[in-house]
């Protein structure tokens, strides 16, 4: 192959590796998994066109060119990889929420359980009152006197019962995601189970009039609570999904892989559970107006949107920018 011929067949590939570069360089915090993988790509096909062109036309403009760009390929693909602290916020930034977002249908198809439980567990005491010893577990129910919503929080040590609030979290929502290997039936049960067990609380309220207390106590720590619980138990059911349907690869591989990423998206959940055992270890029993315990669930949900939104814009952006076009090779034209 002449030299025109090899440039005209591999330009495409050079420019936009070197596009990637400029992108790295100038934009890194824009860089995502696909980039880098694409970047590694491009970087072994350049490598391997400069041998080719070495050995048979070691002193052309066009060598010296690729010469260059391998080289600043290889100092971006080997650098000294980022901080900790710059690794924790690539997870949380990108990565998590790419995870979020490849998974949102069976996220929302979790908090569609969890509503479903909601509104029956809210029908059932309506309907009868008496309902609520049969949806609550055992001694719940004689324990719940909306009258007495409020008392004896002056009583509380905050830490322990943070800390206690933290733990059981974790526990439910690592239970809704390891039980997807029952091909997400426990998931589902779960998810519907904690609906039923607010409804029928939310029901009792409401028979007292006293739902405006009621939500005012729950929604500050429920808005990331029940968000992270939604994120785990929808990683709990992709994992079901994917022993039922594997798709056009083996099942156990699919299974593998979701196991993977459902793991990671149970690891982004952690610091939300943290967050919301310190609102409810703290906040909710504190002596703010219900009005500012209101606000505070605002701003929850104000910075769950943010995160996602703020993603998504990245995201679109990555997008726009892989579709542009390539960066002309002026300096290599003849």
């Amino acid at each position: 192959m002449n030299l025109t011929s090899f440039w005209q067949s591999h330009k495409a590939t050079w420019a936009e590796l070197d596009r990637l570069l400029e992108l790295f360089q100038k934009r890194p915090r824009t860089i995502g998994a696909e980039e880098i993988d694409r970047l590694t790509l491009l970087y072994k096909k350049a490598s391997a066109h400069l041998a080719y062109i070495r050995t048979y036309y070691p002193d052309d403009e066009v060598t010296h060119y690729l010469n260059q760009l391998v080289a600043r390929a290889h100092n971006t693909a080997y650098r000294q990889q980022s901080s900790s602290v710059g690794q924790l916020s690539r997870f949380f930034w990108d990565h998590l929420y790419s995870l979020v977002h490849q998974r949102i249908l069976f996220i929302g198809l979790a908090g569609l359980l969890l509503v479903i439980g909601g509104i029956s567990g809210f029908a059932a005491v309506l309907i009868d009152p008496l309902n609520l010893y049969y949806v609550l577990p055992d001694g719940m129910a004689a324990q719940i006197d909306p009258s007495r919503l409020g008392e004896g929080h002056d009583s509380i040590n905050s830490p322990i019962v943070s800390t206690a609030i933290m733990l059981n979290n974790i526990r439910v929502a690592f239970l809704a995601f390891i039980t997807g290997v029952t091909l997400g039936i426990m998931p589902v049960y779960l998810l519907f189970f904690n609906g039923l067990i607010v409804g029928a609380l939310a029901a009792a309220f409401y028979q007292a009039d006293s739902s405006y207390a009621f939500w005012a106590y729950i929604l500050p720590h429920g808005v990331i609570e029940l968000t992270a619980i939604f994120i785990a138990g929808g990683a709990g059911l992709h994992m079901g999904y994917r022993l039922l349907v594997p798709g056009m690869y083996h099942r156990k591989h699919q299974f593998l892989v979701a196991a993977k990423e459902s793991a990671q998206l149970l690891l982004g959940t952690m610091p939300l559970f943290v967050i919301a055992g310190i609102i409810e270890g703290y906040i909710t029993p504190s002596s703010l107006t219900l009005e500012a315990k209101y606000g505070v669930a605002a701003l929850t949900l104000a910075a769950l949107a943010g995160w996602y939104l703020y993603g998504l814009r990245r995201h679109r952006r990555q997008q726009s920018l892989g579709r542009g076009q390539s960066a002309s090779l002026d300096l290599i034209s003849k």
